[in-house]
């Protein structure tokens, strides 16, 4: 290092002195011994460190923090509902038989049974009898109606399931209306008896559990076969398909594709073959509801667009819901659904379909403890099946005629469940008809109300009911004055009761019309009055 620093501070001086004036004169240096620095000698003075004395008085910090909104991404909680304790599931039977008898000279009688030997399988078996014979008061005044079907599902590992029906009908009963036209006929029960028999057959394929894509559908074939004994014949085939996607397990997209095909014989052969084709969504919100779909039907080549949309919204939640609506459809007055209203028709008809539109609102709720449901609707239909007696006959049979018409109906139902077992239900309606033809609406009611009312008590081993119907009597075309008049009107009070003795065993009382109202519903056929049924009921 010493040599080092020696030929360093040489080469320094050499060039300092280059970089002097060139005017002064120049020489040479001999270095002839090398410079030994040495540091005198020193006695070490020992420094010990001392520490600061402690601080102990109290100081408040502040700090100022900026807050920061940090986003947290996480997945939504599931929310379970509350546990409440519900009321306690009343003990189911597979089977039950009530059997009776009453006045005037009735036979009641009806079964039901169902058997599910496991998971897969299910099947109901359902036999009913209904008879009275008033002859004694009224001649031939009597009726006869059995019905037996079996219904029975089976469900397959691969997800879908089949369900199939069988049933028959045999429903009879006699034109005893002469006696009110002239009180001097007189018929044998065969010469005035009318006698429907239907047999009914159908089968369906559906998904018998959840699909993945959340996809239900199913296929089905309903065949009915239908004759009376005045040689009229009525076969009628429904073939309907249908699927329905769900979105988000509660938006449902729906598309059902049906053929409802009908062939009437008597004396000339009558069709009545409608296709439909129905799409429709339905969008539930949070407060609100929305359907929007179309039922296009198709009927000898003409295609009408019927509507089908409702929405409905929640303004007081769970107390006042209102809703409006738009519907339509054909309605088929074929043998059968014409019979079924009256069954005092001629056998010999002109089957036609009732197309109508139908606009609705109104408000239902539950406001305490009290369901309730408010509606207004104004329906325009054409072909609307009316019935006319024909003096021509001599067994008071009725023709069907068909008017164009528009309906203007105000309708409220309500039912509450009130202290212990206590409940009651209501419901009235008002209809006002403007016809395009006809002078007035024959034999179609104007004004209808009930009210019913059950009480169980004894831990349900005692239920005692009661009901009371009232009806307008309906207009009907007055063959001896020649013009509109109306029938009587309804009034009927029923009460009943039915207590089991034992778990399985109990009888029954049930008195009908305590008024004693022989109210014409279809003009001269009054009904029965006064009658009662009392028996044993079984169940198991």
């Amino acid at each position: 290092m010493k040599y080092i620093l020696t030929l360093g501070l040489a080469l320094l001086f050499c060039v300092s002195s280059y970089a002097q004036d060139p005017t002064l004169e120049t020489g040479e240096v001999d270095v002839i011994k090398d410079f030994d620095a040495r540091l005198l000698e020193s006695n070490l003075i020992p420094v010990s460190p001392v520490l600061p004395p402690l601080d102990t008085t109290t100081r408040r910090q502040k700090y100022n923090i900026r807050g920061k909104n940090i986003e947290v991404e996480y997945l939504p909680p599931k929310i379970r509902p509350l546990a409440m304790s519900g009321d306690a599931l009343q003990k189911s039977y597979n089977g039950f038989i009530r059997l009776g008898g009453g006045t005037p000279n009735a036979f009641f009688g009806e079964g039901t049974y169902h058997v599910a030997p496991n998971d897969q399988f299910q099947m109901d078996i359902n036999l009913n009898h209904q008879s009275a014979n008033n002859d004694s008061n009224v001649e031939n005044q009597r009726f006869s109606y059995n019905n037996a079907n079996v219904d029975g599902t089976y469900f397959f590992d691969q997800g879908f399931a089949v369900n199939g029906k069988i049933g028959y009908t045999a429903d009879v009963l006699h034109f005893y209306g002469y006696n009110e036209i002239d009180e001097e006929r007189s018929f044998e029960k065969e010469e005035v008896m009318q006698r429907f028999s239907i047999f009914d057959i159908g089968a369906q394929v559906f998904n018998g559990v959840r699909t993945e894509a959340d996809f239900n559908y199913s296929a089905g074939v309903d065949f009915y076969f239908m004759e009376d004994n005045y040689a009229a014949r009525e076969n009628g085939v429904d073939i309907k398909l249908n699927g329905t996607k769900w979105f988000n397990d509660k938006h449902p997209l729906s598309v059902t594709l049906r053929t409802d095909f009908t062939s009437y014989r008597d004396t000339a052969d009558q069709d009545l073959n409608n296709l439909y084709l129905q799409p429709n969504f339905t969008y539930h919100g949070d407060v609100f509801k929305v359907k929007v779909g179309a039922n296009i039907a198709s009927n000898n080549d003409n295609i009408t667009f019927f509507p089908d949309m409702e929405l409905a919204a929640n303004i007081v939640s769970g107390i006042v819901t209102a809703y409006v609506g738009a519907g339509g459809d054909l309605h088929k007055n074929n043998f059968r659904n014409l019979a079924a209203f009256n069954p005092f028709i001629k056998s010999r008809n002109r089957i036609e379909n009732t197309s109508y539109y139908n606009f609705y609102g109104g408000i239902r709720g539950t406001f305490q403890g009290i369901d309730y449901d408010v509606q207004a609707n104004y329906k325009t239909a054409e072909n609307l099946a009316l019935y006319q007696w024909n003096r021509d006959t001599a067994l008071a049979r009725f023709d069907v005629l068909y008017d164009t018409a528009s309906i203007f109906t105000i309708k409220a139902s309500a039912t509450a469940k009130l202290f212990g077992g206590l409940e009651l239900t209501g419901s009235i309606g008002q209809n006002i008809y403007t016809l395009e033809r006809e002078e007035k609406p024959w034999h179609l009611p104007a004004l209808t109300a009930n009210v019913g009312a059950r009480y169980k008590m004894l831990d349900e081993k005692l239920q005692i009911f009661g009901e009371l119907y009232f009806e307008n009597g309906v207009p009907y075309f007055n063959v001896e004055n020649e013009e509109a008049d109306n029938l009587n009107a309804l009034f009927d009070l029923s009460l009943g009761a039915e207590f089991f003795f034992t778990e399985n065993i109990g009888i029954y009382l049930q008195l009908n019309n305590l008024a004693n109202n022989k109210r014409q519903r279809w003009v001269n056929y009054p009904t029965y009055g006064f009658n009662a049924l009392f028996g044993v009921s079984a169940r198991f």
